[in-house]
């Protein structure tokens, strides 16, 4: 069953709007929190370094989802260089999709409000000042970056083409190396304590 027109009209505008909300958001959240902290909550790290290489990548392919979106909503037509998988243009995979993406972003976004005023993209080397074990963290040591993670899988479906999925395997390796860094940076900040919650609690779930 091909992809009904009204169906993939709705997607088209859904995933614009999605990607349009998800950038005014941190960008609004980001601004105010630095206003109000007096403090940075973006630090990528020393130019060149792998978590600057993370950051670099996963903005540029992040803003180029955006105007992907933004295009596809404003002419169809612009599907023709996306390079469509058509056998996958099918409701149930596009809906669940969408539904992924949802799911990702909300998990992501309680994970972040969860951290509060120490929640940081990057590494702070005085932040976090406490091992936070209560909330999405108590049944995962990385529950943003899986809600990430999930939601990448979640665009990859509600728009198959050639397209998401090479965003989806680069997205997938930044956002992998970037837990490999946290990780590391929060077993030298806690020492023993993070050992001890690594154990106790999985990596993803």
């Amino acid at each position: 069953m091909d992809l009904p027109a009204a169906l993939s009209d709705a997607l088209r505008l859904y995933l614009a709007g999605f990607f349009t909300f998800v950038a005014v958001f941190y960008t609004t959240r980001i601004a105010f929190l630095k206003a109000r902290e007096g403090a940075e909550f973006v630090l990528p790290g020393m130019r060149f370094c792998a978590s600057w290489w993370n950051h670099m990548v996963f903005r540029f392919f992040r803003v180029t989802i955006w105007g992907v979106c933004l295009a596809r909503a404003i002419d169809p037509g612009f599907d023709a260089y996306l390079g469509l998988w058509a056998a996958w243009q099918r409701p149930a995979v596009v809906l669940t999709g969408a539904g992924l993406l949802t799911f990702g972003f909300a998990l992501a976004l309680v994970s972040h409000f969860a951290l509060g005023r120490h929640w940081r993209s990057g590494f702070d080397g005085g932040v976090p000042e406490t091992l936070l074990e209560a909330g999405p963290y108590r049944f995962s040591r990385h529950p943003a970056f899986l809600g990430v993670m999930l939601a990448q899988v979640g665009f990859w479906l509600a728009l198959p083409s050639c397209f998401s999925t090479v965003c989806l395997i680069v997205g997938l390796i930044a956002v992998y190396h970037q837990m490999l860094l946290e990780e590391r940076h929060m077993a030298a900040r806690f020492g023993a304590r993070y050992m001890d919650y690594s154990q106790r609690v999985r990596r993803w779930v």
